[in-house]
Parts: structure tokens; sequence; C-alpha cells
């Protein structure tokens, strides 16, 4: 799911004047969350933009690969095993949902972390307590954009039941979309998005089995149909129907459930995402994908070809560290 705000001046009034918090923060509230599918065909399960270059994922490997200031990529891997692989537990249908976006928020900050510091200048470099003071930022201020603004603008129209459900979750992506538009025309944001489109470019030329190269990739789309930022409109309608089944306890308690629920949606939304991977080819589902789709034209850009050259660096590395283990 991508949290986010509409102005960066909010955030620099709540982290300080410090110039060296402002990059991460913008980008950490680019974030877009992405959730575990099968994906057969695909070495990736997982991916995310970061600052100047794309982080990839697999079963077993994330891969990090950022564009310096001097032009040279630079390349971090990492071995991850989940905690679903340790606990059996773990992998029951739900609870595999709430790791998975756990694990997927944590090591996506992992990756904007190093990023981060790989594309600032020695004095510039963020230490783990401001990243995680961004994160705190960035998490208590999406929660209060789309859980608790949406529910109290929702309740100045004095409606009612299953209606005032549906409202809400209009007005909650009509929030997420005005947003969207607003930072793309951000020039660090854009170029995020950018990159955001390279990831799709690389993994796409990727699944097509071609040599991968700027040139043959160049031939791909920007879009995605496993993307993540599908999980934002299936979070709206799950939140939708489960709000509406939960009793009336009035004002107080149902902007509770807003915030409280907030794990259970996820996990929820992660179990449909992954019945609408294991049956992508079905025609219904191609159709119902199609919003998400839509929704990447505004969390994606045409990237260039420096950028579809990290890209392609990531997606490899992760293939070779995936053969190389059997």
């Amino acid at each position: 799911m991508t949290y986010g705000i509409p102005s960066i001046k909010t955030f620099l009034t709540l982290l300080g004047p410090s110039q060296k918090n402002i990059r991460p923060v913008k980008i950490l509230l680019g974030m877009k969350l992405t959730a575990e599918g099968k994906e057969e065909p695909s070495l990736a399960f997982g991916g995310q933009a970061v600052i100047e270059g794309v982080m990839i994922r697999s079963k077993k490997h994330m891969v990090v690969c950022v564009r310096q200031p001097n032009e040279e990529i630079l390349t971090k891997t990492e071995e991850t095993k989940s905690l679903s692989e340790k606990h059996r537990l773990l992998r029951l249908p739900f609870l595999r949902g709430i790791v998975a976006l756990f694990e997927t928020l944590y090591l996506g900050i992992k990756g904007l972390y190093f990023s981060a510091n790989a594309t600032l200048e020695e004095e510039e470099k963020l230490n783990p307590k401001e990243i995680a003071l961004a994160v705190i930022a960035a998490l208590a201020l999406s929660i209060f954009l789309f859980s608790i603004i949406p529910f109290f603008l929702t309740t100045l129209l004095n409606l009612g039941g299953v209606v005032f459900n549906i409202m809400e979750g209009v007005v909650r992506l009509a929030i997420l979309l005005l947003y969207l538009a607003s930072i793309s025309l951000v020039g660090e944001f854009r170029r995020v998005f950018q990159y955001h489109g390279a990831e799709h470019t690389a993994i796409n030329a990727y699944e097509a089995g071609v040599e991968l190269n700027v040139a043959n990739a160049k031939k791909y789309s920007r879009f995605h149909a496993r993307c993540g930022t599908s999980f934002l409109l299936i979070v709206t309608l799950i939140s939708i129907l489960l709000f509406s089944i939960m009793p009336n306890l009035g004002y107080f308690m149902r902007l509770a459930y807003r915030v409280l629920l907030i794990p259970v949606i996820g996990a929820v939304s992660y179990e449909v995402l992954r019945l609408s991977d294991r049956y992508k080819n079905s025609r219904i589902i191609k159709v119902l994908v199609t919003p998400g789709l839509g929704l990447q034209y505004l969390t994606t850009r045409e990237p260039d070809e420096k950028m579809i050259a990290v890209a392609l660096k990531a997606v490899e590395e992760v293939d070779r560290l995936q053969k190389s283990q059997g």
C-alpha cells in the first residue's frame, strides 16, 4: 500500500531544519508496498523504487542497485529468510499476510537507507535514528490522511450504513489520487516514479525471455499486471466490506476501527491478491486488475536508459544469485 502526505513542508516542520532529512522522507512517502505472489514465471516477488535506484527481491535474496553521483552503479546484495519459513504457524492464511506486509516494509526501509547514503555526500549521510524518525512520521501521517481524514469528512455528510462506508472509500480514493497526481509534479518524486517504471520494464523483459539489455528492455511496458499498486484498490474494497459488518458502538469506536483494523484489512487484502495471481489468466481477473493498471499511470513514469540499466542490473543479479543456489 502506498502512504504519503500532500505537502513536504509538513514533514519539514516535524523533522526540523536538517536538510539531510528531506530526501529520504520524500522517498519514504512515495513507497510502494508490494505483496508476495506465486509468480511462477518470474524471479521476483517484490520490487521497489528507491532513491536513484531499484530494489528487487526473490524468495531468498534482496538486491539494491543505485546510480551514484559519479554515474557508477552500486550494488548491495543480502540473503533473506522469511519468518514464515522458520515458523509453520506463520504460513497460515491471514497470518502470512501480516508477516509479509511487515517484512516488505522492513526490507523496503533497508533498501531506502542504503540508497540514501549511496547518493548523499559523506557529511550528509543518514544514521538509523534519522531513518527511524522519518518512518514513524510517515506512517503516523499516512494513517491520519488515509484513515482518519476520510472518516471525518464522510461523517459531515450525515450518511449511514453501507452507504457511509462506500462514500468513505470514495473519499479515501479521491485523496489518494489527488496526492499521487500532486507529488508526480515534484522533481524527486517523479524520478522515483520513473525508477518504478524501470523496475516494471526490466521485469517484463525478463519474463519475456529476451536478452537483458537496454535496447531490448525499452520495447517493454512500464506497466505490470502484478504490481502492488493494485493492492491499494483491494484495500479500499476490503475496508468497505469489513466496516460494513462491524457493530456501531459509537463515533469514537468506529474511528478506532479505522486504525486498529489496518493489519486485518492488510491481511485479507493480501489473500485476495494471492488469489488473483493464482487465476491471473482468467478473463474475470484480467478485468478486475484493470483499475490497478490504470492507477500505474500515476505511480510510474517512462524511465530513461540509465534508469533501465540500473533496474536490469538488479534483475540480473537476483537471477544470478537464484541460479547459483540451484
